[in-house]
């Protein structure tokens, strides 16, 4: 759960019956300057007042409203007399609510795919915006026609009740999806019922987070002295930034090179914060510990775990080498919280840092980037005055190479997958590319194949190339690289790489994949 004290007064919660696109709506709403936060759909009324919530929007979702076991709010909701949106499943869930399970119908038509629809532009929802748009349907159930003291608001040929609305309330449902690209001018109708409906002002940023933050740090630390582990990546830096601006000297960071990271980031990570972010840095070489934990290891989870223990070991050590220490930094993102299932959500995976330390540690956590998406965080940075150098680089796991090589880690395979990695990292920057993309990287998968080199057969390793484009990490779609630059990349790392003969390109988004293999 999000401290309270960190958070805003103006605040949207999003009840997530399981969308696909529960997230996207969360980022829309900040888009717009309101500060959103995803729960259960199941919450109960207690759980939500405990938020103070300004607006509700209700998501949709896979089930059917009719259907045994479909997931329903607590009906306490529509009692709060705030704000409330549904959206597809939150629509009809509104109308099962206020017009009976009879409200809702399977469609003769389903509908998927981009829909035009006519709207009433009267309505503050649809205020500023043409008559007829184009928006993104999703749906096999509809709204046949809205429950008593709602009025229609959109109609599409198939759907009688694309949009209503109980004025008085105001509750509002929508059958189509606003938060996705593909409707037009979704975003602006999202907007509408931010600032026209719910009445919010737009008043979360990142300098009020900063702001906010360092009071938070500060009344959380006290006189105490933290402990913070960098990678070398923006969350870690970010919160070490953060922290440092909170109490200063009574930080100190450690750098464990754990024999997980990119060519030659060990030995410019610790120098880089230090020289450039005025940090005080102790550098670890912990890497041959954590390759003999990890030895013979090759399920994914496992190898999270194994990370996250050995890291949680070695900040114990090095706490009492340096002294005393009351907390732990850690870079924790909402995206991290969301996969992990914290909260009630699906595990997608589990990340090292999320999920509190173990009961015998003696330090607290601190996380000053618990509720940020990474766009999110790397608008802090930039308002912190962190150098470019670190806020651009592509995210990087925790578990750092653990996770790109697939199967058994040895020491051979790491090798061969820091060089190869870094000649991908060469041509995107060189090809003026690096910066366009979200994440980009090489994966070694678990598998041999046959290959031809010199009129001599080989059996060798192949590299999998990925990367992706995106807002958030939380959808990704594959990056459309041009193919000479795809062409040279595979040639350099068949020439430079030895142990490697095929290499392959990464064509799956996310959904229905992960930007991750592992």
């Amino acid at each position: 759960m999000i401290d309270q004290d960190v958070t805003p007064q103006e605040k949207v919660i999003i009840l997530d019956f399981g969308a696909q696109y529960a997230q996207l709506i969360a980022r829309r709403v900040r888009e717009c300057r309101v500060y959103s936060e995803i729960m259960p759909g199941d919450s109960s009324v207690e759980a939500i007042r405990a938020r103070e919530p300004s607006a509700i929007i209700l998501t949709g979702g896979p089930g059917s409203v009719y259907g045994d076991g479909s997931p329903l709010p607590d009906p306490g909701i529509f009692d709060m007399d705030i704000p409330i949106l549904g959206i597809c499943y939150g629509h009809q869930l509104i109308a099962v609510h206020f017009g009976g399970r009879r409200a809702v119908t399977p469609a003769r038509q389903r509908e998927y795919g981009r829909t035009s629809i006519k709207l009433d532009v009267e309505s503050p929802l649809f205020a500023g915006l043409p008559g007829e748009l184009d928006v993104w349907m999703s749906h096999g159930d509809l709204v046949e026609s809205a429950p008593a003291g709602f009025a229609v608001l959109a109609q599409s040929g198939a759907t009688p009740v694309a949009a209503m609305v109980h004025p008085e309330l105001p509750i509002y449902g929508v059958q189509f999806h606003p938060e996705v690209g593909h409707t037009d001018r979704g975003v602006d109708m999202l907007r509408n019922w931010l600032y026209e409906v719910a009445g919010l002002s737009g008043t979360w940023n990142m300098q009020s987070f900063i702001e906010a933050s360092i009071e938070k740090i500060r009344d959380q630390v006290g006189e105490g002295r933290a402990l913070c582990g960098i990678s070398g990546g923006v969350d870690s830096a970010v919160s070490a930034v953060l922290v440092h601006r909170a109490i200063g000297d009574r930080l100190t960071c450690v750098f464990v090179d754990h024999g997980l990271l990119r060519k030659d980031e060990a030995r410019t990570v610790s120098e880089r914060f230090a020289r450039e972010m005025d940090l005080n840095v102790v550098a670890v070489d912990a890497s041959d510990r954590f390759l003999d934990a990890l030895s013979g290891e090759s399920d994914p989870e496992q190898k999270r775990k194994i990370v996250g223990r050995e890291f949680i070991s070695v900040f114990e050590e090095e706490a009492a080498k340096l002294g005393d220490f009351d907390f732990l930094v850690q870079g924790t993102i909402y995206p991290d919280v969301v996969e992990s299932g914290v909260g009630g959500s699906a595990v997608i995976k589990s990340h090292h840092n999320v999920g509190g330390l173990p009961e015998e540690m003696r330090m607290d956590l601190v996380e000053p980037l618990r509720e940020l998406f990474k766009d999110e965080v790397r608008r802090v940075g930039t308002e912190l005055g962190i150098p470019r150098s670190i806020l651009g680089r592509h995210p990087f796991p925790g578990p750092g190479l653990a996770v790109r090589v697939l199967g058994e880690i040895t020491r051979e395979k790491l090798e061969t997958l820091r060089e190869a990695d870094a000649i991908f990292e060469q041509e995107l920057r060189a090809a003026d590319l690096y910066d366009e993309i979200w994440q980009s990287f090489v994966v070694l998968p678990n598998m041999m194949s046959v290959g031809v080199m010199g009129d001599q057969r080989t059996y060798a390793m192949t590299a999998v190339l990925r990367a992706v484009t995106s807002e958030d990490a939380m959808t990704a779609d594959w990056a459309r690289i041009p193919a000479e630059v795809l062409d040279t990349t595979a040639r350099r790392i068949i020439n430079e790489v030895p142990g490697v003969n095929r290499v392959a390109y990464d064509v799956t988004s996310k959904p229905p994949a992960t930007i991750e293999w592992e």
